[in-house]
């Protein structure tokens, strides 16, 4: 099981409490989804459920909702309705389209996942193979930069454009929205609780005592920052 999947499933339970930032951006990229009929949509890498539920407020959702996820624990949180299907595969996986009900979809989602794609290339040209429109939300190597100065550390996850390169190798017409947002707390202690029950950071190399004690005492911000980029990609 890889470190990704591990630290979701631990913190499965209390993700609710903690994934608010995560919330916002699954909110924001439903909001952009043009209103049509999408008999078939996929939700990869679905968590515990905030695009579906954001899908029913917007009265969009699917006869056939397909919701993917790589914890068996996420899943257990996500809504269950009779349109919903829940597979539980690992979309680094080489066969994972295999685990798939349908080979073709109206509309793929993703929302605070594609990040952890260990080969983004690999990932997104399988699911290219799926469906002709593709919205994402992806958190790119612009979050936590602070924290990553400080320590002296690269970030884990891809640059915005790594994230857009990407893209453009599969789909046709595709456009991008660079969003940023902060997150206040009141002491670096419950930074780093949330940094470590909400999933972001999931995969992400551990910091070494020394520094996390040099983090501690000289994080010079009072609130974390994050960097998300929105895709709308179509051929």
């Amino acid at each position: 099981m890889s470190n990704v999947i591990q630290e979701f499933s631990r913190f499965a339970h209390q993700y609710d409490r903690y994934n608010i930032i995560q919330a916002q951006v699954a909110e924001t990229l439903v909001e952009n989804i043009p209103l049509s009929n999408y008999d078939t949509i996929l939700d990869i890498g679905c968590g515990s459920g905030e695009v579906v539920k954001n899908l029913q407020r917007k009265a969009l959702m699917s006869d056939c909702f397909v919701a993917l996820d790589s914890s068996e624990n996420m899943l257990e949180l996500h809504p269950s309705t009779e349109n919903i299907i829940k597979v539980c595969t690992d979309f680094n996986a080489k066969n994972f389209l295999d685990e798939l009900p349908l080979k073709q979809y109206d509309l793929i989602l993703s929302s605070s996942a594609l990040q952890w794609s260990k080969d983004l290339d690999f990932t997104l040209g399988k699911l290219s193979k799926l469906s002709n429109r593709f919205h994402a939300a992806v958190f790119t190597s612009g979050t936590f930069k602070t924290i990553h100065r400080t320590a002296d550390i690269n970030s884990p996850i891809y640059s915005a454009e790594t994230v857009q390169e990407s893209f453009l190798k599969y789909y046709r017409h595709v456009s991008f929205v660079l969003h940023h947002y902060t997150l206040a707390f009141d002491s670096v202690r419950e930074m780093f609780q949330y940094i470590k029950k909400s999933g972001v950071s999931s995969g992400e190399k551990k910091l070494s005592y020394k520094q996390t004690k040099y983090l501690m005492e000289n994080y010079p911000l009072d609130h974390l920052e994050f960097e998300v980029l929105f895709v709308k990609a179509k051929n």
